[in-house]
């Protein structure tokens, strides 16, 4: 018998958003609203994905792995974009990324037999490794944007002194690829000590055997941490160029990147 939660129960569950609720009223944060819209958003969206999912793994695998695919790459590309605003071309770079690494990762998952090509399997692993990459490289693109305008000074004198812009910048790339990879490091750090993670956890709630469960976090697990660190390069490496112009000097606005791209 399959584990359920009864509608009256999730009820309850309001009385975990009250806590940040009441302490942002407290101290006057200002994030009431955000709370409110974010739990009543995210509620309506689980229920709505898992209306779509009843109905896609229904579906060949054909029609339904690719049609969620393309959503979730479309939508992750969309929100990393936010984070980059301002720089040329960002949500093609991201799109191509996260459609480059999904397609090598899911490669790798059916060559070497990890995971079965049906719905029920690839589209929620698939989305992990998407969603997690979507975070790094919106991470990363934050973090470039607040280093080259912190670093204005530096990078005038590197450059001034003959510096080619890769090697100006590369204390601000690995500082990127650094803040950007440190919590997926920090994570893979302390699975199974300091928690068990979401997918192992509810595949033994499902009835899954532990040690079935383990394997499958392993996949997921080590395919996050690798997806999130190609993301996290390929986005810094793609993007830090436009903070020059042709000349190789340095942009100082998002208004002059724009009208350099």
């Amino acid at each position: 018998m399959e584990p359920e939660i009864s509608n009256q129960s999730l009820l309850f569950l309001v009385v975990f958003v009250l806590i940040p609720l009441s302490l942002s009223y407290f101290y006057q944060l200002g994030l009431n609203k955000n709370i409110i819209w974010s739990s009543l958003r995210g509620t309506v969206q689980l229920f709505a994905i898992g209306y779509l999912l009843t109905y896609l793994f229904e579906l060949p695998a054909m029609i339904g792995i690719p049609f969620m695919i393309s959503i979730m790459l479309t939508v992750a590309a969309f929100h990393a974009r936010k984070k980059g605003m301002g720089l040329p071309n960002v949500l093609l770079y991201i799109f191509i990324g996260l459609l480059v690494i999904e397609v090598s990762v899911l490669s790798l998952w059916l060559i070497f037999d990890m995971v079965a090509f049906t719905p029920s399997e690839v589209i929620p692993m698939s989305g992990m490794v998407i969603g997690n990459s979507m975070v790094a490289m919106g991470l990363a693109l934050e973090r470039m944007k607040n280093e080259f305008k912190e670093n204005n000074g530096r990078l005038l004198a590197a450059l001034s002194l003959g510096a080619k812009p890769s090697t100006a910048s590369k204390l601000i790339v690995q500082k990127t690829l650094n803040a950007a990879l440190i919590p997926n490091v920090d994570q893979l750090k302390t699975i199974g000590l300091v928690q068990l993670p979401g997918m192992m956890t509810g595949l033994i709630l499902g009835g899954v055997a532990p040690v079935t469960a383990i394997k499958y976090q392993l996949v997921i697990s080590i395919s996050i941490f690798s997806s999130v660190s190609l993301s996290a390069m390929f986005i810094t490496l793609a993007m830090y160029r436009y903070f020059f112009n042709e000349q190789g000097q340095l942009v100082d606005s998002e208004e002059e990147i724009r009208s350099e791209a």
